[in-house]
């Protein structure tokens, strides 16, 4: 029963150890992914003539802003949660920029306004 104890005490070590470098590791490879899916997602919405110019032209540099960020490598968590969190911003607005974004309000006050 000691064994078994001990066994389990390592492999939980272990995780406890690794999860923080899996996140380092794994984490600018996804992330990158996913920038490249909004860069996609603007490149379409231009194409379809759903934003302008000057939008496609803004969501692109702050999605390459953040690519760039991400190609560097190893982050902390904290960083690669920022990341994410701008990454959810420029896709927020894409979708606001393009009308697809949810909205909220009921129209009480005369109408619905864009989540973002």
């Amino acid at each position: 029963m000691r064994a078994s104890t001990s066994l389990k005490s390592a492999v939980f070590a272990t995780v406890l150890v690794a999860a923080p470098f899996a996140g380092a590791y794994a984490g600018p490879n996804a992330l990158i992914e996913q920038i490249q899916g909004v860069q996609q997602g603007i490149s379409d919405a231009r194409e379809a003539n759903t934003i302008s110019a000057a939008e496609a032209q803004d969501l692109h540099m702050r999605a390459a802003r953040l690519e760039h960020v991400a190609a560097r490598g190893n982050m902390p968590s904290a960083q690669y949660h920022e990341l994410l969190r701008r990454l959810d911003d420029v896709d927020q607005q894409l979708r606001v920029d393009t009308g697809s974004g949810f909205m909220i309000g009921d129209g009480s006050d005369g109408g619905n306004y864009p989540n973002g």
